[in-house]
């Protein structure tokens, strides 16, 4: 029998629209767009499944829940995928290429920012996962059976003990969770990559300024103690010539 850790106290760590079934599975089912039925998906053996809509908060969701199970190893991900915000290619971009400034690279989504994990999650979820794609199939008795497969080839646990992540979603994640995340044509991802990064322009030219700032006021402080030491010698040089 393939040797099993424990997940994380209170695993899944992350609340959000999915079902658990055995933490000791190798297996993770992500069903991206589609509101499959993940109750009989676990009951085939995943230690959960779910869908995943959005290609920032709801990745980092499933990641996290993952790297706090060291259990699972294989990531099915299926279903439909989310027009515009285009998950499912995000997640597997991650996966393959990782994030560069914050965002996924490579990926294809409108918004695809990580803002929650850091490089070692990142990197964690790389090593201890494969990627076993089969997008845009909603058989579940194929997802069932491609369950079954990965069980069989379960390498045991991951050797590093679960690792815990907090997810700070602002928005209160109500969208992601309730399945309410409407697709987006081509022309508003667009816009709404352009503001994301508009924003994170916005900000680092603030950081700019400020070192900016700190550079100039240092240099004009310098000037002015150089200034000072200046005068000060020459004043005890013209009183030394005085008194001789």
């Amino acid at each position: 029998m393939a040797n099993k850790k424990s997940p994380a106290s209170g695993w899944p760590i992350v609340q959000g629209d999915f079902h658990t079934g055995d933490p000791n599975s190798p297996v993770a089912v992500v069903t991206m767009g589609s509101h499959l039925d993940e109750a009989a998906i676990c009951s085939a053996g995943a230690a959960i499944a779910g869908s995943c809509k959005t290609e920032n908060l709801g990745l980092e969701k499933v990641i996290a829940n993952v790297i706090s199970n060291p259990n699972i190893r294989f990531v099915i991900t299926c279903g439909t995928e989310v027009k515009g915000h285009l998950s499912g290619q995000s997640l597997i971009a991650l996966h393959q290429n990782g994030v560069d400034g914050g965002k996924i690279v490579g990926s294809k989504g409108a918004i695809p920012f990580i803002e929650n994990l850091s490089g070692d999650h990142i990197k964690r979820f790389q090593e201890q996962v494969e990627f076993v794609d089969i997008m845009e199939s909603e058989d579940v008795g194929a997802i069932s059976a491609k369950i079954k497969e990965l069980i069989a080839r379960d390498p045991g646990a991951f050797e590093a003990d679960a690792m815990i992540v907090e997810i700070k979603d602002e928005s209160g994640g109500a969208a992601e969770e309730s399945g309410e995340v409407r697709p987006m044509s081509a022309e508003v991802a667009l816009i709404h990559a352009r503001m994301k990064t508009v924003q994170r322009m916005i900000t680092d030219i603030g950081f700019y300024d400020k070192y900016a700032a700190g550079v100039y006021g240092g240099k004009v402080e310098g000037l002015m103690i150089g200034l000072i030491v200046s005068f000060v010698i020459v004043g005890l040089l013209l009183m030394g010539h005085g008194v001789s």
